[in-house]
């Protein structure tokens, strides 16, 4: 079970590091963020809410640029083989399909160890949503589906190997269901694909879904959360229903390995000065997403920790995977 680019002039609170809010980055005056999955998913939500922030404590302009497909793996084999190590050039990294890209297939080629992790800042509770009009009123509506139509139930998610995709399968495994998996482009697609009526639902994470589902266009089922989420206080636990699984995915920004250690430390900082940050924080409880901010050598123990976990979960489902 796992338990788990926009530039714009925004007033950072006084509580930053001390120095940073006139600072200028030392690596020049832009820095470009790769983005592994199409805009309007959830990295881009991410780099909505944290880059204005960013450019104003650091003195810099934001540009974003995406480059989806592969699950993430275009982007951060750019970033890791071809990608200049001057500070300049930075990446959205989301776990797990950061490290389950090259844990599931050989052919991938980057690894965590030619990166510099500079900060997470989410972390995303999984979610199941379903069209506004779907016969599926309640999780125990769905998976009832599941169970007397084995395999046709179509379940969008973010691509394989990505967390959507890991969720659906550790809740084949809890509940002894099967899915017909149905992988997109990043969460943005999946979802609209729900809207649509094009799946039967999608796996998503909280973040990106939050404003259909207040909108009336997407309805939850039920969240991968190990308790209930104040702002969806009536949409029930996967483990309240029995079902052990608790998910999600978390979104940060990494480096090219071997980047300058002044450089370095002014994201670190700028990052750290999101943790004080009282209109950021508002922001972020305004989109529904989960602030989980670890930085530096932190950050950098959250992804081999993770790598180790998901080699674990991969040699138990691989074969099943595969089949």
């Amino acid at each position: 079970m796992i338990k788990r680019g926009a530039t714009a002039a925004v007033l950072v609170s006084g509580m930053l590091v001390a120095g940073l809010a006139q600072a200028e980055y030392s690596a020049g005056d832009e820095i470009k963020v790769l983005q592994g999955f199409k805009a309007g998913g959830g990295s881009d939500t991410l780099a909505q809410l944290t880059q204005p922030f960013l450019s104003e404590a650091l003195g810099v302009d934001f540009v974003n640029e995406y480059l989806p497909g592969a699950t993430g793996a275009i982007a951060w084999t750019r970033l890791a083989k071809q990608s200049q190590a001057d500070g300049t050039i930075i990446s959205i990294t989301n776990t797990p399909m950061l490290m389950t890209n090259y844990i599931m297939n050989d052919s991938i080629t980057y690894s965590v160890d030619e990166m510099t992790p500079i900060a997470n800042v989410v972390t995303d509770p999984g979610i199941i949503v379903v069209p506004a009009d779907s016969p599926y009123e309640t999780v125990e509506d769905f998976l009832a589906a599941a169970e007397a139509s084995p395999g046709t139930i179509t379940v969008g998610n973010s691509g394989v190997g990505g967390d959507d995709f890991f969720s659906t399968i550790l809740i084949e495994q809890a509940t002894g269901l099967s899915f017909q998996k149905v992988p997109f482009q990043g969460d943005g697609p999946s979802a609209t694909a729900a809207m649509g009526g094009q799946v039967d639902a999608s796996f998503n994470n909280l973040g990106n879904v939050y404003g259909h589902i207040e909108a009336g266009s997407l309805r939850a089922l039920a969240v991968f959360s190990a308790e209930r989420l104040e702002m969806l206080a009536d949409v029930p636990t996967m483990t309240e229903k029995g079902v052990d699984v608790v998910a999600g995915s978390s979104r940060g920004y990494s480096a090219p390995a071997d980047i300058p250690d002044e450089a370095r430390e002014q994201l670190i900082a700028a990052f750290e000065s999101l943790k004080d940050n009282e209109e950021f924080q508002q922001t972020a409880r305004d989109r529904a997403l989960n602030l989980d901010i670890r930085t530096g050598d932190d950050y950098q123990q959250m992804i081999k920790d993770m790598e180790t976990q998901y080699e674990q979960i991969w040699e138990e489902v691989k074969d099943q995977v595969n089949e």
